[in-house]
């Protein structure tokens, strides 16, 4: 088969490609890792979300593939080094997201700063209750942007025009960092100082070895007490039984978090059941024009690489040629 789809993706760009190579569609087999890894050998390319977990061992068994279409950004589902070194393009487009989970993210903001939820509830069970609705403004209030990408420097810019003052943190970033100049962000060495300043905080950074639970109890506890706390990027960067702590002492006012540490959650938890927490069911890319770019470029790429030609979106360089690409 020329494309697996190992989960339920739909989309009209799909439709167009299947019109010319082989489309196999699984939408429960990333469930299955055993039925999985043995579609996998058959396959040429494969396209997935985030649930289909292509560890090193699936990776090594799938001898034909030569392409990974991720529709999305977050690369934490695919082993990439091992990819890389077997040879298999890894294509992710980075930026047809970002404008939407920016503008999910300020939404957030805004819906913790005036209790836009519960004046909802509220007002929907026949209250009328505007004092206990009292929120604050966003201006003038420091935000701590943690991980300075794509999404993070879309918030900042979004959020500087709201007259929020910005502190940033992300190893990765320079002091001369254009958009820091630009939103006159203030750039911290450690974690710690950016989230000191914060009345709300917002992460943007990608779920690694190193990212893995670094908001904790010791990051929240460096928080101002009463700050706000917003996740639009992984769940796993958050120790879950950490920020429900910090909201029930008090220490965090409130939390957004469109995603979570099990995706979805097997049965419900604490942070279902407090007014202070906003939860939505990982949709910050969930927009009609994300959706649309996301798709069509996966699938532009996944054509090229079964035309042998260059793909546009690859996040990976390959270590040796790549391998059953017709000539």
């Amino acid at each position: 088969m020329d494309i697996l789809i190992t989960e339920d993706l739909q989309a009209p760009a799909i439709d167009a490609v299947a019109g010319k190579f082989s489309v196999v569609r699984e939408p429960s087999l990333w469930k299955d890792a055993a039925k999985l890894k043995a579609a996998l050998a058959e396959a040429r390319t494969v396209m997935v979300r985030n649930q289909t977990q292509l560890t090193a061992d699936v990776l090594t068994a799938a001898t034909k593939l030569i392409g990974i279409g991720r529709v999305g950004v977050g690369l934490d589902n695919i082993d990439l080094p091992t990819a890389t070194q077997r040879g298999i393009t890894v294509i992710a487009p980075l930026d047809a997201n970002a404008v939407s989970v920016a503008e999910l993210t300020l939404g957030l903001l805004l819906a913790l700063a005036r209790k836009i939820p519960q004046a909802d509830r509220s007002t929907k069970a026949g209250g009328w209750d505007r004092r206990g609705c009292t929120g604050i403004e966003l201006a003038g209030k420091t935000l701590a942007i943690c991980g300075f990408g794509r999404i993070g420097k879309l918030v900042a810019k979004r959020a500087a025009v709201f007259g929020m003052r910005l502190v940033v943190f992300d190893p990765f970033v320079k002091p001369g960092d254009v958009t820091l100049a630009e939103t006159d962000a203030t750039l911290c060495t450690k974690l710690d100082d950016a989230l000191a300043q914060a009345d709300f905080v917002s992460t943007h950074s990608p779920l690694t070895s190193e990212t893995k639970r670094m908001f904790n109890a010791q990051s929240f506890g460096a928080m101002k007490r009463g700050a706000f706390f917003v996740n639009t990027s992984r769940g796993g960067v958050v120790d879950e039984s950490a920020l429900l702590a910090a909201l029930q002492s008090g220490q965090l006012a409130g939390a957004a978090l469109d995603v979570r540490e099990l995706e979805p959650p097997k049965e419900r938890d604490a942070l279902e059941a407090m007014e202070n927490v906003i939860l939505t069911p990982h949709v910050a890319s969930f927009t009609v024009e994300a959706q649309a770019r996301t798709f069509e470029a996966v699938c532009a790429d996944l054509e090229r690489l079964l035309r042998g030609e260059p793909t546009v979106n690859a996040v990976n360089a390959l270590r040796h040629p790549q391998r059953n690409i017709p000539s």
